[in-house]
């Protein structure tokens, strides 16, 4: 687990007090949730993309297939051992700086396409994630030719890409 880290570092924590070391976790547990940490991963990753993630067992990178972002978790599917993971961002490698971000193999279609324009309707109740990865829920109050509006109820309105859409169930 301690494979690469300081050996500088790791005597310093060592010698650390159990209330030191709970205070520490506690301040790295709140950096890593901070949402500009996650959205910084996030920006750059899409679903079927190929990432590398921190083994936390044995310390080890891997490679996995995105097939799920999720508001602080991202699940990934490792092919070598058909195994899915659910990791937190702050688990995924970032692309380098500059790089464009690797796409998915054009020959291998989506699995489920993405909504068009078609597929909803004014007065439909629709979910969507907004810039800073907050769900926001309305209903459609028109449908444009590449984005429809939403009215979430709380005096915003939103245009928002129909891919970026998702029908909301009423039960």
């Amino acid at each position: 687990m301690t494979q690469g880290a300081d050996p500088k570092l790791l005597d310093a924590l060592s010698r650390a007090s159990s209330l030191e070391l709970f205070q520490l976790q506690t301040i790295i547990e709140r950096m890593l949730a901070d949402p500009k940490r996650i959205i910084a991963v996030r920006i750059n990753m899409h679903l079927g993309q190929t990432v590398r993630f921190l083994d936390w067992r044995d310390g080890q990178m891997r490679s996995g297939k995105v097939v799920e972002m999720r508001d602080t978790q991202v699940v990934l599917h490792e092919a070598a051992t058909r195994r899915e993971w659910k990791l937190p961002y702050a688990a995924i490698e970032p692309p380098a700086p500059g790089a464009a971000p690797a796409r998915a193999e054009p020959a291998e279609p989506p699995a489920v396409p993405l909504p068009q324009r078609g597929d909803f309707r004014c007065g439909e109740k629709v979910a969507f994630e907004d810039r800073y990865l907050n769900t926001q829920v309305g209903t459609i109050t028109r449908i444009n030719q590449r984005t429809a509006t939403i009215d979430t109820g709380n005096g915003h309105t939103w245009r928002v890409g129909f891919p970026l859409l998702r029908h909301v169930v009423d039960i």
